[in-house]
């Protein structure tokens, strides 16, 4: 017979605001300083827009491979921060430093040596790859930084020192902005750089961020104080236990950017100004859609504490309660992405075409935000949070694959839809996901302690 829990939701939607909404001001800050970047580069022109579009692709890829292994990490330090276990919390976080800055290393070898060849995979317009790639050379060392900032990232949230990341995030973005100022448009005495200033704000930015987090570890109060060494010396049950949540989590995200890339390569092939109409849309929606998806964070951190203390049916209690708040939220986010879409449409220097696009697009991705709130949240929280990181992968993998990727082709190549209808069908992936996920939700097989006999 299954123990019956009773929550105190006051107190629940308490902690989950004190974890969600730092964490939301810095899904906000950094969606901001995406779209600062699309914006002051866009000042330049569509195919500069453009340009920079295929450059982040190969950082969407390494940025979701970090995310998807800090994520099967943060499994672990969530439920170490449970049980108050501060040692295998460092341990965790050492491991996943790591095994990113190989990853690092192997993506600042790829640019250096054939980044010409892989960003022409990309787009076939020569002058945007010509500048995508002077922009990635600059940007390639970012690769090493993000090595050391992701995962301190990562668990300063879980342990829900969540405003550690929020004040980092301020200090990225305002280093990122005056930095691209200057040096985009040759302000101050500066030489005007164009496409190479914005590349050189990112380095500088991601630097900051880097240097904040290592000066973070140094002080006294957190959980992350303690000498080198402790965040080494892993044992080998420990390393195959992370690995076989973050195996799956890492690939993942990793199935998941490339499909984004996809996206990129199949919209490249309706145009230029269609592509950069996307770029534009997708960087206004994150302000909207990250602040959202903190609540997905704060599921993980509040589901995978309750299952360290081995408290299923509570954690099973406060999943419920938060899909209800997330899904709300989402369509909060989505009513707004909607309500602005007319005047943030016209902030970019776009032909009054691409801006007629961006308004559309906007308006698609409004829509379907609460169903897209749904999915992160089941992925992000609920699944991971409980260690169910393969069927994770899989469920939205094949999504990805099987569905949406597949949609964007069949659109670009031989219907030749335009680029709002395109994003129409490669959202069908939403749809068939949301039954995968619900199912695997309410069959309460996701629910497990990762970490007992550690």
């Amino acid at each position: 017979m299954e123990q019956t829990v009773t929550l105190n939701k006051r107190e629940l939607n308490k902690k989950l605001l004190k974890i969600a909404l730092p964490i939301s001001v810095q899904g906000v800050v950094s969606a901001t300083l995406t779209m600062v970047d699309t914006f002051m580069v866009g000042m330049l022109g569509e195919t500069e827009v453009a340009a920079v579009g295929v450059a982040s692709q190969m950082f969407m890829i390494h940025f979701m491979i970090a995310f998807g292994l800090c994520g099967g990490t943060a499994t672990f330090v969530a439920q170490f921060y449970g049980t108050g276990d501060k040692p295998n919390i460092r341990k965790s976080i050492g491991f996943v430093i790591t095994v990113l800055m190989g990853i690092g290393i192997l993506f600042f070898t790829a640019v250096m040596l054939y980044g010409r060849q892989i960003l022409g995979f990309y787009s076939h317009d020569p002058a945007v790859v010509d500048l995508s790639y002077r922009y990635i050379r600059v940007c390639a060392v970012a690769f090493l930084m993000i090595a050391i900032a992701q995962p301190m990232s990562m668990g300063t949230k879980t342990t829900q020192q969540t405003r550690v990341p929020m004040v980092t995030s301020w200090a990225v973005f305002t280093i990122n902005i005056i930095v691209n100022y200057v040096l985009i448009f040759g302000k101050f005495g500066f030489p005007k750089l164009g496409v190479i200033g914005a590349a050189i704000g990112t380095v500088a930015a991601r630097a900051c961020e880097m240097s904040v987090y290592l000066i973070f570890v140094a002080s006294r109060r957190n959980y992350f104080r303690g000498s080198l060494r402790s965040y080494f010396g892993w044992s080998r049950e420990f390393v195959m236990r992370v690995i076989r949540n973050a195996a799956p989590t890492t690939g993942n995200e990793f199935l998941w950017g490339l499909g984004q890339t996809m996206y990129v390569a199949a919209f490249n092939r309706i145009g230029t100004t269609q592509f950069a109409a996307y770029e534009a849309a997708s960087a206004i929606a994150n302000i909207f859609s990250f602040a959202a998806f903190s609540v997905g964070d704060a599921t993980l951190i509040m589901v995978g504490q309750k299952l360290g203390e081995g408290k299923k049916e509570e954690a099973w209690e406060i999943s419920k309660h938060l899909i209800k708040v997330g899904v709300i939220v989402g369509a909060i986010a989505g009513g707004l992405i909607i309500l602005t879409a007319r005047p943030m449409s016209q902030i970019f220097r776009l032909t009054d075409l691409g801006k007629h696009y961006v308004f559309w697009l906007l308006v698609v991705l409004g829509l379907s935000n609460p169903l897209s709130q749904y999915n992160g949240m089941q992925i992000t929280g609920n699944l991971r949070g409980g260690g169910d990181t393969r069927f994770a992968m899989i469920a939205e993998s094949s999504c990805v694959w099987l569905v949406a990727v597949p949609m964007a082709f069949l659109a670009a190549v031989p219907l030749h839809l335009s680029i709002v209808w395109a994003y129409v069908l490669t959202r069908m992936e939403d749809v068939v996901k949301f039954f995968i996920l619900t199912w695997r939700w309410l069959s309460k097989k996701w629910l497990n302690n990762v970490i007992s006999g550690l």
